[in-house]
This record gives C-alpha cells, structure tokens and sequence, in this order.
C-alpha cells in the first residue's frame, strides 16, 4: 500500500508499514530551505537494493539514499528494515536513527561530505530535534 502526503516543497510517501513521524518538512526546511523541492519515501529492502544497484552500481541494501535532481530539487529513500538493525550499534533509538539517517541525506543534497563538517552538523541537527 502507498501513502502520500504532498506539499508544495516536500512530499511523503511509503511502502512500508511503519516508519517514525517526525517534522521531516520542518527539518528539511531548517537544512535546505523552504524553496528546496524534496521527495521522502520510505522503501523496503529490495526496493532499495534496486535503487542503489541501479543508480550507484552496488549491491547491497542501503540505510539511505539520496539523489539531487536539480540545485534545489532532490529525493531522499530510507529502508526502515535496514534502520532496525543497525541503530544499536550507534546507540540510537530506531526512530533517532531514522531521523539521523534523514538529517545525513539532506546535509549530503545540500553538499556536504563525509567528515568534521558533516558530522559537526549532524549532532547540532540531532540536537536540535531531541534524535536520540
């Protein structure tokens, strides 16, 4: 079943049965801006294996995955199944870890990299919106 939610500048949608609500508008405005055009779907895993072997030529199941499609549009899959599964090892709830992984796809479309300036903002974001 797909649910879909769509505003203006951002729209939700699923394939799964769960995921974690969060002010994932308000998050990806707080990032990229209001005017930024932002797609959130929730996948399953094989979805989301066929994306990232697809899109990135590897094989196996992604967290997250995000793709800018222009300098103001872009759009972001998280695999909740694969989330379960590794939130522990971070020391995170599922559901802040969800939220990290969301945080980490809009800071990657926004142009940041991995290392001290990603992950600097990671935790003020985590911060910012209790993702423990």
């Amino acid at each position: 079943m797909l649910y879909y939610y769509v505003m203006e500048t951002f729209s939700l949608s699923t394939t799964v049965k769960k995921y974690p609500i969060h002010p994932y508008e308000t998050i990806k405005n707080d990032i990229l801006g209001k005017k930024y055009i932002l797609s959130l779907a929730f996948i399953g895993s094989i979805q989301a294996q066929r994306l990232n072997k697809e899109h990135r030529q590897k094989t196996y199941v992604p967290n997250v995955l995000s793709f800018p499609l222009t300098d103001n549009t872009g759009e972001i899959f998280i695999t909740p199944s694969v989330a379960i599964k590794e939130a522990k090892k971070f020391s995170m709830t599922v559901d802040g870890y969800i939220g990290f992984l969301f945080i980490h796809a809009l800071l990657h479309l926004k142009g940041l990299d991995h290392g001290d300036t990603m992950e600097k903002a990671e935790k003020k974001y985590c911060g910012t919106y209790n993702l423990t």
